[in-house]
């Protein structure tokens, strides 16, 4: 089995999650990852939210996963020594230091191509370097903010209409993911040219990347005032921008998100369905939640009709869902073809077997902490499994780090005694 970055080396100088998450998927993919860290203290995360003293925390464990790990004082003259060694023999080097760091220490875009010119640079920030916020640094719910995800998420009325930040780390990973893109397309484009280049990927970008319907709503909003897809629509006002949207679906079906069987007790006990505006699709869902008179009445049997009473349809589907366990709901109307899906706790997704069957979900064993659950690659290969291995101790492959760009054991001491490579 070969792996598809096999042969490919990178040096991590990335910390907290942003960058992390880039590097390593780009390890699941085959590539050999030697991390950056602080001597004695290494990624911050090791000891954020910890549940156990003395370990690692789960916070980093999640990011980490099959790299190699040298603790480096970067700041002195041999530490520097030391990187710009395995930059010259990396083929890619990814940072994500607060704006300016990595430059005020010598080690610019500029410098390391000097350094290697056949090495990929790619690097994380908030912004991009025109913006006016350049020089700001952001953190998972700043770029969340920045990037139009905030404003658009939540309740649109009421005591919590408030800009509302998503739980998935649209600023931190999804930045990782879309940086890891980039940094593979410049391999193949190295192929071609023989030359490294540079990658910039900022959060905000990469969070408006995900955003991009809500542009599209507000370039809607601008040419006809009112969005029909919204709830808001057609009983309330809409003003100059796009507003937050609920649980509503995005595009112009009816989706929502209702109370199942438990509600009461279980803050999760919801499902999520769609009603499409296809006329077979929709009967079928009707005949599916009971209600086959919508079917031939008026006021529901088109998509512009079911625009102008869409309450009213939320109230009739919740009659059907809310007592239901949100399973058995998903098991009906999935065998008659209704788009649908029920609201998992991530109690619920740990204990999905199904998760680990197919290698989203993996049990790694780690020194000192043992056993911990983390996700695995998202991927799935016809010819290539990927091996999720435990993130790595503190500084734990040093040695043969060094060893390998031409260090003795001598000079491995020295650098040991003189604080350069440990606390």
């Amino acid at each position: 089995m070969v792996s598809p970055l096999q042969g490919i080396k990178i040096i991590d100088w990335t910390q907290v999650q942003s960058g992390p998450s880039c590097t390593q998927l780009l390890a699941w993919l085959g590539a050999d990852v030697i991390k950056i860290e602080r001597v004695g203290s290494g990624d911050p995360t090791r000891n954020e939210l910890l549940d156990f003293e003395g370990m690692d925390s789960l916070y980093f464990l999640q990011l980490n996963s099959n790299k190699r790990s040298i603790e480096l004082n970067v700041k002195t003259p041999e530490g520097k020594e030391i990187l710009t060694k395995l930059i010259k023999g990396a083929d890619i080097f990814v940072e994500n230091l607060h704006p300016g760091a990595a430059d005020s220490l010598g080690f610019s875009w500029e410098e390391v191509h000097k350094m290697n010119p056949r090495v990929i640079y790619g690097t994380i920030k908030g912004f991009n370097d025109d913006s006016p916020y350049a020089s700001v640094k952001a953190f998972e719910p700043v770029a969340q903010c920045a990037g139009g995800a905030a404003a658009t998420t939540g309740w649109w009325d009421g005591e919590y209409n408030i800009p509302t930040q998503s739980g998935a780390a649209l600023g931190d990973s999804n930045t990782g993911m879309h940086l890891a893109i980039g940094l593979l397309a410049a391999l193949l484009k190295r192929e071609k040219t023989g030359e490294g280049c540079f990658v910039q990927q900022s959060m905000q970008d990469a969070v408006l990347n995900l955003c991009r319907i809500k542009l599209r709503d507000q370039l809607m909003l601008q040419n006809i005032g009112v969005l029909k897809h919204l709830p808001e629509y057609p009983s309330e006002k809409f003003g100059d921008t796009v507003p937050r949207a609920g649980n509503v679906e995005g595009g112009q079906v009816l989706g929502w998100c209702y109370k199942c069987k438990g509600w009461e007790t279980d803050p999760n006990a919801y499902v999520y369905i769609v009603l499409q505006n296809e006329a077979k699709a929709f009967d079928e869902a009707c005949q599916a939640l009971g209600k086959p008179e919508w079917i031939t009445d008026p006021k529901f049997n088109t998509p512009e009709a079911r625009n102008l009473v869409k309450q009213e349809i939320y109230k009739g589907v919740e009659e059907y869902t809310i007592n239901k366990d949100k399973h058995e709901i998903v098991d009906e109307l999935g065998k008659k073809g209704v788009p649908c899906g029920p609201v998992l706790s991530m109690l619920e997704i740990e204990k999905d077997e199904s998760l680990y069957k197919c290698g989203t979900l993996v049990e790694v064993d780690q020194p000192i902490r043992g056993k911990y659950v983390t996700i695995g690659c998202p991927p799935k290969f016809s010819d290539f499994t990927p091996e999720v291995k435990s993130a790595p101790l503190l500084g734990e492959h040093t040695n043969e780090i060094l060893k390998e760009i031409g260090y003795t054991d001598a000079d491995i001491d020295k650098f040991r005694t003189g604080h350069i490579v440990c606390k």
